[in-house]
């Protein structure tokens, strides 16, 4: 699995146009928590090759970037959860789950 690391504020606008040709998932992580390690976990052992030309996955540190995280949350309506996934599909949030209900099936299922 290829990460793309979301670590500027100014990367949202970006992301949003992206999401207009590929859906896009924001991935919250805490590096402190067992949950958001184990919810990690489940999506990159089960990403298969080929998922990133499906889906574009973003990686977001919320330890060393809680303030885009509350950028996420403002933007999107969401509120803030840890671990969280969200898909962007066309600039909007078109899915959200936290913790033990994050799934790749159910994140693959809004893949193109």
């Amino acid at each position: 699995m290829n990460w793309n690391t979301l670590s500027q504020a100014t990367q949202l606008d970006a992301i949003n146009e992206e999401s207009k040709t590929i859906p896009v998932m924001l991935f919250k992580h805490s590096t402190r928590c067992s949950i958001s390690d184990m919810a990690l976990n489940r999506i990159q052992s089960n990403w298969k090759d080929g998922d990133n030309e499906r889906l574009k996955p973003y990686y977001l540190d919320l330890i060393a970037h809680r303030d885009i995280s509350n950028l996420i949350a403002e933007q999107y309506g969401i509120e803030h959860q840890s671990p969280q996934a969200l898909i962007i599909s066309n600039g909007e949030c078109i899915y959200h789950e936290s913790h033990t209900n994050i799934r790749y099936n159910d994140v693959m299922k809004l893949a193109k």
